[in-house]
């Protein structure tokens, strides 16, 4: 089924071809000549390309460290055991990587038809986190997966169509010429083949039992989706805002390990929560299924506590250092240490909530309004209630008094922590607290309402000053570190007001860079990849490089290119379109309007669409 999903595509190019030709055949020699070219290359040529993007199987590999055996021998013996089990070689290399998962993944040739050595990627976080057994059991199950023991000689070739399938039907785009015939065809051979999968997934989970024990083989069915949801959970929480200002922490997969360890709560939560649907190309069958056959053998009794996974690895500490420095290149950022990487990070959350506040107060008072002095100022001259009315104009008057307390209570923690006078205590199991230098609460909410008041905010400017808060006080120059602004998205390839230009999403505003030519399109979506995870400074501008030539040059690259910032805040009106082709319109406030459009060849980083999408229901929602 999968060679006559390759012959299906190649068929209708050839197809086409033929019909060109037949076409053509009537005509005199020379007028045939003279329109053979351009309606073969009009027509063919491009039913021709688009078959060979949809085919083409490209899969990066992700970053990890390699392990050989002579430094962990204990970690190669249990693979060699586990493979001995599974009836299959041993994988060709094993690399840790930063994912909470394990995978043997296999260069996949010919459409999936042939496949390469096979690399065992074994994620740190499962070594950190699991003991001896559940590793046994991820490992034996990812690796009976080759084993021509679960279905038969073409069992292996099956698996890998599946998964060839499953990368390049999503891939195909919808007005792809090639579509509909490759898209019916996949349909066929996923209903055909799901029985298999589903079988071989339930033997795998047999011989991963037989090796580390049915209680193993369960708990990773439980805890793997756990652990995984647990490592998003932190690094949107944990390790992203403070990434996006600049800095590093000094140890990424120690503070995912504490995390752990305080809340164990969640962790349990997760185990118990319903599991997602698998995916229509997921060749696993329900995780209730999978739990109710291993159920079938597994012996009554508690499991036994195995020794710690981490055991497998002689020097695990070390390996985690080795694999940031891998998977979370310092680049410019400054190491710190967790205190001040979360510091930063939420007094940099603060800034730029404190930044769009004062830019629609600026507007509405007709008069710059910079910080926290300048908003006392307008409370003092019992003008700061009519401003905040003209904001928020459709909230009722005690929602407007809660923002008012709420702006300045967030202004006064700003004062606060740029005086030196407060700092953020973080927690691992909850919100950070402000406290003063020694440790104490430190408590805005009353003084804050207080401040709203005419009568008595002059009370809290004399409360305020006696604790050596300065009103005037802003976030310090000699910061080591350059603030990023959050990256939601981007889209490679799409047009702007008649131009080619990558876009990318960003938290406060739209990123516009002009796109490369189009035979150079995936070196433009290289490009904006790495403008993404390098970062942007909150005036639109790419964030500093270290030294070395190649990555300096690459940057200047993208400073030289005449990109353009669109802040949030500029935008007056906006609306989404979709006639044929994906539309959005923007209006400015200085009375410009931005217009974009997808295009044939558009292509996003991962939630693009879905992020410009967002951005634009959102402010169609506050305009």
């Amino acid at each position: 089924m999968l060679a006559g999903f390759l012959a299906v595509a190649w068929a209708q190019v050839a197809a086409v071809l033929v019909v060109v030709l037949l076409v053509l055949e009537p005509l005199p020699g020379e007028l045939a000549l003279q329109v053979a070219v351009p309606l073969v290359i009009a027509v063919a040529g491009l039913l021709w390309w688009a078959t060979v993007r949809a085919l083409r199987l490209r899969r990066p590999l992700p970053a990890g460290v390699p392990v050989l055996r002579q430094h962990a021998p204990a970690l190669w013996t249990m693979i060699d055991d586990a493979a001995l089990a599974a009836g299959v070689k041993p994988p060709a290399g094993v690399t840790i990587v930063a994912g909470a998962t394990a995978t043997v993944a296999q260069r996949l040739r010919l459409g999936g038809l042939a496949g390469g050595p096979r690399e065992l990627y074994l994620g740190l976080p499962l070594l950190q986190a699991w003991d001896e057994s559940r590793v046994r059991a991820v490992v034996a199950h990812e690796l009976a997966h080759g084993s021509p023991a679960l279905g038969g000689r073409f069992a292996p070739m099956a698996r890998r169509g599946r998964l060839a399938l499953g990368r390049i039907v999503p891939r195909i785009p919808r007005r792809s010429p090639a579509g509909p015939l490759l898209r019916a065809w996949a349909r066929w051979y996923r209903a055909v083949d799901t029985p298999f999968s589903h079988a071989q997934e339930l033997a795998a989970d047999r011989v991963a039992a037989g090796f580390a024990g049915p209680h193993a083989a369960a708990a990773v069915l439980r805890d793997g989706p756990a652990l995984e949801a647990m490592q998003q959970l932190f690094h949107a929480e944990y390790l992203s805002p403070g990434w996006q200002t600049g800095l590093v922490p000094d140890d990424v997969f120690g503070g995912f390990l504490r995390m752990l360890a305080a809340r164990g709560d969640d962790m349990t939560a997760l185990r118990g929560r319903e599991p997602e649907p698998p995916g229509e190309w997921d060749p696993h069958p329900p995780l209730a299924e999978r739990l109710a056959a291993l159920a079938e053998i597994t012996p009554e009794g508690p499991e036994q506590p195995g020794r710690p996974a981490g055991e497998l690895v002689p020097d695990l500490p070390g390996l985690g250092r080795a694999l940031q420095a891998v998977a979370f290149p310092v680049g410019a950022r400054a190491v710190v240490g967790w205190d001040e990487f979360f510091g930063v990070a939420r007094i940099a959350e603060m800034e730029r909530e404190a930044d769009a506040s004062l830019r629609a107060l600026s507007r509405a008072a007709g008069a710059p309004v910079t910080g926290a002095a300048d908003v006392l100022d307008l409370a003092a001259d019992g003008r700061l209630r009519k401003v905040a009315e003209t904001v928020f104009d459709d909230l009722p008057a005690d929602e407007v008094s809660g923002r008012i307390t709420d702006l300045i209570a967030l202004l006064l923690a700003l004062a606060a922590l740029h005086s030196g006078v407060a700092r953020w205590r973080h927690s691992w199991t909850g919100t950070a607290e402000l406290v003063v230098i020694d440790g104490s609460y430190l408590e805005l909410q009353e003084p804050a309402e207080a401040a709203g008041d005419p009568a008595t905010v002059g009370e809290v400017r004399a409360w305020l000053t006696s604790i050596g808060v300065d009103l005037t006080a802003s976030a310090s120059t000699a910061r080591h570190h350059s603030a990023r602004v959050p990256v939601l998205g981007g889209v490679v390839g799409v047009q702007v007001d008649g131009a080619r230009t990558d876009l990318l999403v960003l938290e406060t505003g739209l990123l516009l860079v002009p796109a490369l030519p189009r035979t150079r399109h995936h070196e433009s979506k290289r490009r904006l990849t790495r403008l993404a995870t390098d970062g942007v400074l909150p005036d639109g501008s790419p964030a500093p490089e270290p030294a070395p030539a190649a990555t300096a040059t690459a940057t200047a690259t993208l400073e030289k290119t005449d990109n353009r910032f669109v802040p949030f805040a500029d935008v007056a009106t906006a609306s989404a379109t979709r006639n044929g082709r994906r539309s959005w319109e923007i209006n400015l406030r200085d009375g410009g309007t931005l217009t974009v459009r997808s295009t044939l060849d558009s292509e996003e980083l991962p939630g693009g669409w879905a992020a410009l999408d967002d951005a634009v229901a959102f402010l169609t929602r506050t305009r």
